[in-house]
């Protein structure tokens, strides 16, 4: 026969059931603790990294690595150095928590895992912040020359005559220069002059991909009236100049279309990199929170 409780024991066995653990899910601590040990040691080993591939590449012409094998090397330098600096962290975080006593054995995994996870995201907020600048300085550089190789290179024939009537400081302004190589001397006023006109006239053609056939008649008489070549020899001048100076456009282009596209592999590469290493961090974190349970 069951024996009735008095209030006071229902109300206490009512309150047991509602009051909840004191201590909190989120071990602050030993995550906090993890994510910085991961980013140091982040830090640390990408300088290191960095003085291999700096000792690995060479200045000079057929010496050192190539640029494709350091390409290479150094993506799978970084990918490495984020899966192991996340494990160590999410390690750490799992081992140095606070041991929950009389929870499920279930409920203890979740929270290890979430702590790892945890545990990673405050590290990879710190290095971001660290390596902020030049992040912005690498992307900011390869979007300024993006947008200005079309402007540079159809501009840049003309761009010292206009600004600078005097004096041609750019490479553009040395293929136009090169239009009037003469021994026959000529006043500056009418060098200038032609100077700047042909400026333009090639920054028009470079701007709508090719010069009209009228204005080659036209840089092919002012080269032959300023040179004292004849028709036939200024316009094969001018034709070669045309064809440096597309060469050179296409050049540039080609350099910006290959910055962009390492620069998106590295993009991809580091997030597909940071997705596993946050895995790696929660299966860390559970491994070290099993182990310190186990050893406590």
């Amino acid at each position: 026969m069951e024996q009735a409780l008095p209030a006071s024991g229902r109300a206490g066995m009512a309150d047991d059931r509602i009051v909840e653990a004191s201590t909190s899910a989120v071990a602050w601590p030993a995550i906090l603790g993890g994510a910085f040990a991961a980013a140091a040691l982040y830090l640390a080993l990408l300088a290191l990294g960095s003085g291999f591939g700096l000792a690995a590449v060479s200045p000079w012409p057929n010496s050192g690595a190539s640029a494709t094998t350091f390409t290479v090397t150094a993506a799978i330098w970084l990918i490495i150095v984020q899966w192991f600096t996340s494990g160590v962290g999410g390690y750490l975080t799992g081992r140095l928590r606070t041991k929950w006593a009389g929870l499920h054995t279930h409920e203890v995994f979740f929270r290890d895992t979430a702590n790892g996870f945890l545990s990673w995201a405050v590290g990879a907020v710190v290095m971001a912040a660290f390596l902020a600048s030049a992040a912005s300085s690498i992307v900011g550089g390869i979007t300024q020359a993006a947008t200005g190789v079309a402007a540079g290179a159809a501009q840049g024939a003309s761009q010292a005559a206009i600004q600078s009537p005097g004096g041609m400081a750019n490479a553009s302004g040395y293929w136009v220069d090169s239009l009037y190589r003469s021994d026959r001397p000529s006043s500056p006023a009418t060098n200038q002059d032609s100077s700047a006109e042909a400026g333009r006239i090639l920054m028009m053609g470079m701007r709508n991909g090719d010069v009209p056939a009228a204005d080659k008649t036209h840089l092919a008489q002012l080269v032959s009236a300023r040179t004292g070549l004849s028709p036939a020899d200024a316009a094969k001048r001018v034709d070669d100049v045309i064809a440096q100076e597309k060469a050179a456009e296409a050049k540039a282009r080609a350099a910006v279309d290959s910055a962009r596209k390492t620069a998106a592999s590295l993009s991809i590469y580091t997030g597909l990199a940071m997705l596993i290493g946050a895995f790696i961090a929660c299966a860390a974190a559970a491994l070290g929170g099993e182990q310190r349970d186990r050893h406590a």
